[in-house]
């Protein structure tokens, strides 16, 4: 077996991970009878575990179906968070304590061992991040000395906490390869002509940044926005212009990123900090970064028009 197979039976497997996760939330919900929405919270999780563990082995359409009848789920508030078991204060006080700083470990770990996976082996960044999630875990029951039970409880209450937004990332990857499939960059190109001056560099250059920022507020990905702003308004309006593909092109993505502090769309960064705080404002997060995301993408368009040309 070669490196690039591995690579594929590692991300199999990691998918089926999270499945499992997600069938063990299920689990959690259909024991909770005092869930005002047990069924449906219950099959949201039930539909996601079967897709993520036998998607590949599920007809397209089929799985096409059971992401409809998760949007029902989702769009008639089905899925709610139920009863968690609480936390005992005096309990995490004294844990925190005893491991002091020595509860960072995981965090950093994560993202060393991610990185020199990724960097000195021929594995993707995907199952990069997996094998570091993995050996992360193991290494937070070694230093926390937690009960496999507990690390079941708290990831039961972590996918809850999310709810929805689980499948989010997924479902916006999803909507810009159908997006670019479908025509839109070649639509917004020619929506742009009649709006920028012809032979503007400057007009061109804050289009592309606050085109992918815009995008990506809509999207809530900024690489799914990038292909799509990039056709559109990148390579007729920068490039064509003489702008640096390379310098462009890496300001115009991170200028996406401006637009993701910017959108709950971006679930995972915005929505999900604020659900797991347990923020009364949904959009506090949002509201905190806005200044400093603004400022980044006036920051971008000067960067653009003076190292990419």
């Amino acid at each position: 077996m070669d490196m690039t197979q591995l690579s594929n039976v590692l991300l199999e497997i990691f998918y089926m991970m999270i499945g499992l996760y997600m069938g063990i939330t299920m689990v959690f919900t259909l024991k909770d009878t005092k869930h005002k929405t047990r069924i449906g919270t219950a099959l949201f999780w039930g539909i996601l575990s079967g897709i993520f563990i036998f998607g590949k082995f599920i007809p397209s359409t089929i799985i096409g179906l059971l992401i409809v009848v998760i949007a029902i789920l989702s769009a008639t508030k089905q899925i709610n968070i139920g009863t968690l078991k609480q936390l005992d204060e005096t309990f995490t006080n004294l844990k925190a304590e005893q491991l002091g700083l020595k509860i960072f470990i995981p965090s950093l770990a994560i993202a060393i061992i991610a990185m020199l996976i990724a960097t000195f082996t021929e594995f993707s960044g995907t199952v990069a991040i997996g094998i570091s999630a993995t050996v992360t875990i193991i290494l937070t029951f070694i230093i926390t000395k937690a009960k496999p039970m507990e690390y079941l409880e708290d990831s039961n209450r972590m996918y809850q906490s999310m709810g929805s937004f689980t499948i989010l990332p997924q479902l916006l990857a999803s909507l810009g390869v159908l997006f670019t499939a479908a025509g839109v960059g070649d639509k917004i190109s020619s929506i742009i002509s009649g709006v920028i001056p012809s032979g503007n560099i400057l007009a061109g250059v804050v289009a592309y940044c606050v085109g992918m920022a815009l995008f990506t507020m809509i999207m809530g990905n900024a690489f799914a926005a990038f292909s799509v702003i990039t056709v559109g308004v990148g390579v007729p309006f920068v490039f064509a212009q003489g702008g640096d593909p390379v310098v462009c092109s890496l300001l115009a993505l991170t200028a996406g990123y401006c637009g993701t502090l910017l959108t709950p769309m971006a679930a995972n960064f915005n929505m999900l900090p604020a659900a797991l705080l347990e923020l009364k404002d949904k959009n506090a997060v949002i509201k905190a970064q806005a200044p400093v995301a603004i400022s980044l993408l006036v920051i971008h368009i000067f960067l653009m028009y003076t190292l990419g040309f």
